[in-house]
């Protein structure tokens, strides 16, 4: 994983609230064992009809929308608790999901796949989305060490909360197995002191 601290990104806005991990990556694309290719499935059936073409009026096929941030109505990630869709979403380029509230499943799958789920009010994620309505070129700052989101030209900042331990993982750009693999040396330092005959 990447690691995550701070950037400032314009944002590809989707007002749906409950979508769900299979609208997210249908289940059809989950054979696959490891996590690169998923980007290109990600939101399949919205994206492409049934003969493969690009459908316009999907937000991800609007040109005048891009960057590394998510903006998602409200319940997003609910249904099935596919990793895969945390997979989806960092291999297709986003790195950050705002919305006002996410399944737990996702949100933990999240984190720990690089991808950081920014949780705002109803109100804040109404004005998000009326600022890119506004202007489709956006910016936004995504500060993790200090924990906020801020509307540039809006004189309006955001703190958000996140477990220290993920956000210290996502500061590295690790995942739990990293994180572990990083403490062997104190490991076997305490195996050592602690040996008994």
């Amino acid at each position: 994983m990447e690691k995550l601290t701070t950037f400032t990104s314009t944002a590809v806005p989707m007002p749906l609230a409950h979508v769900d991990t299979d609208q997210i990556i249908p289940a059809r694309f989950l054979k696959a064992t490891t996590r690169e290719g998923f980007g290109d499935n990600l939101f399949r059936d919205w994206r492409y009809d049934k003969q493969n073409n690009e459908i316009e009026d999907f937000v991800l096929n609007n040109p005048i929308y891009s960057g590394k941030i998510l903006v998602a109505g409200k319940n997003f990630g609910c249904g099935s608790s596919r990793e895969h869709a945390a997979w989806a979403l960092y291999d297709y380029g986003f790195r950050v999901v705002v919305s006002s509230f996410f399944a737990d499943i996702f949100q933990a799958n999240s984190l720990n796949n690089g991808l950081l789920p920014i949780i705002v009010s109803d109100e804040d994620l109404d004005y998000i989305f009326k600022a890119i309505e506004k202007n489709s070129e956006q910016k936004f700052i995504v500060d993790l060490p200090n924990q906020s989101f801020t509307i540039l030209g809006h004189d309006k900042m955001i703190e958000f909360e996140i477990d220290e331990y993920k956000k210290n993982c996502l500061i590295d750009g690790q995942d739990d197995i990293d994180y572990l693999v990083s403490l062997k040396p104190e490991i076997e330092e305490f195996e050592k002191s602690h040996i008994r005959f």
